[in-house]
């Protein structure tokens, strides 16, 4: 008789585990149906971004974090250049665009926000400093500052807006060196980077140009105790396959993004492809993010000078994948899906 009511009592607690998963596994599923982006307009639900655009620039002021601000360039003017490029690529499917340039080289939320009233795309912009170009970029104070004191200034902005405008950033865009060992500053910045994760769920876009340096990225950030896939290797293609595969394969993002097709300036339709059915072979599709760098108003030359328009992807990358044996489904994988995973505010 004990032994009767022993089993029926293990019975009930193994059924009662069960539900307890059961709905922890719905809570999960809950939480994914809300991770949210951030827009220049405010939050929207991440299964809004439609096709995606995740690497482009609207302005950039190549003048140095010492000389650059708002005073550089007429807002007006500015808009009324780029939007007919925003239209442009509306006209093409897209819904939503990552603009990638960072605090002291041109970034101006009002801009933004103004372009994406006018022009009906979501615009993220972004927190963060870009350590590349011997730190040219960096302002002074990021240099004396602790990790700890940048992740809270970016912190900051993720809470309350930048520079007073109320617009907060979607994501944060750094800067390493391109190849070697990474220096004590740009240490800081990836570890500023990782607390401003962990406090806000802002994923980690990094401009890396070299293997070693986007590996030691990764690793500081898994001993910070987070998962690669809350890092976007920025200019990826600049690196080996292999390294490619290994941050993928870790969950890491790889970001092909300077996608053009102009075969008298540095057009790359082949390599794009065939890095892409590479990256699909070793089952990394879903790792995988696309874009143009494209755009760049100059604000010392006439009229912004030349301005690259956002649109190479639709009329020739994606036509050729097709033609490849890519199909409909793998095109929503790399421009609406994998953007809605890697860029959703979530701690990972």
């Amino acid at each position: 008789m004990k032994k009767t009511k022993m089993y029926l009592l293990l019975n009930v607690l193994f059924l009662l585990m069960i539900v307890v998963v059961m709905l922890g596994n719905q809570h999960v599923s809950e939480d994914a149906d809300q991770v949210q982006i951030m827009t220049v307009n405010g939050p929207v639900s991440a299964s809004e971004m439609g096709t995606t655009l995740i690497h482009e620039h609207v302005l950039v002021d190549w003048i140095g974090a010492d000389s650059t601000g708002y005073h550089r360039w007429d807002r007006e003017e500015v808009v009324e250049r780029v939007l007919p490029f925003f239209e442009e690529a509306r006209e093409r499917g897209v819904q939503t665009i990552l603009e990638c340039t960072p605090a002291y080289l041109g970034r101006d939320p009002y801009i933004l926000q103004e372009l994406s009233r006018r022009s009906g795309i979501q615009v993220l912009t972004n927190t963060g400093y870009y350590g590349a170009v011997e730190n040219q970029f960096m302002p002074a104070h990021a240099r004396e500052e602790s990790a700890e004191d940048l992740a809270g200034r970016w912190i900051t902005e993720y809470e309350e807006g930048i520079d007073g405008s109320g617009i907060r950033p979607g994501f944060m865009k750094i800067s390493v060196k391109g190849e070697g060992p990474l220096s004590d500053l740009h240490q800081k910045i990836v570890r500023a980077a990782a607390r401003t994760h962990l406090e806000t769920g802002l994923t980690i876009v990094s401009h890396t140009t070299g293997d070693e340096p986007a590996l030691a990225q990764v690793e500081l950030l898994e001993r910070a105790g987070i998962s690669p896939s809350a890092f976007v290797w920025t200019h990826a293609q600049a690196g080996t396959l292999e390294t490619q595969i290994e941050i993928g394969k870790k969950g890491g993002w790889i970001s092909l993004d300077n996608f053009n097709y102009n075969p008298d300036d540095g057009g790359n339709l082949e390599w794009f492809l065939g890095r892409i059915t590479e990256l699909d072979k070793a089952g990394l599709l879903h790792r995988v993010l696309i874009s143009h760098d494209a755009g760049y108003f100059n604000p010392d030359e006439p009229n912004g000078g030349d301005f690259r328009s956002y649109t190479d992807l639709f009329e020739h990358l994606l036509p050729a994948l097709l033609e490849n044996g890519f199909t409909d489904d793998d095109i929503d994988r790399l421009l609406v899906q994998n953007p809605q995973e890697a860029y959703g505010i979530q701690r990972r």
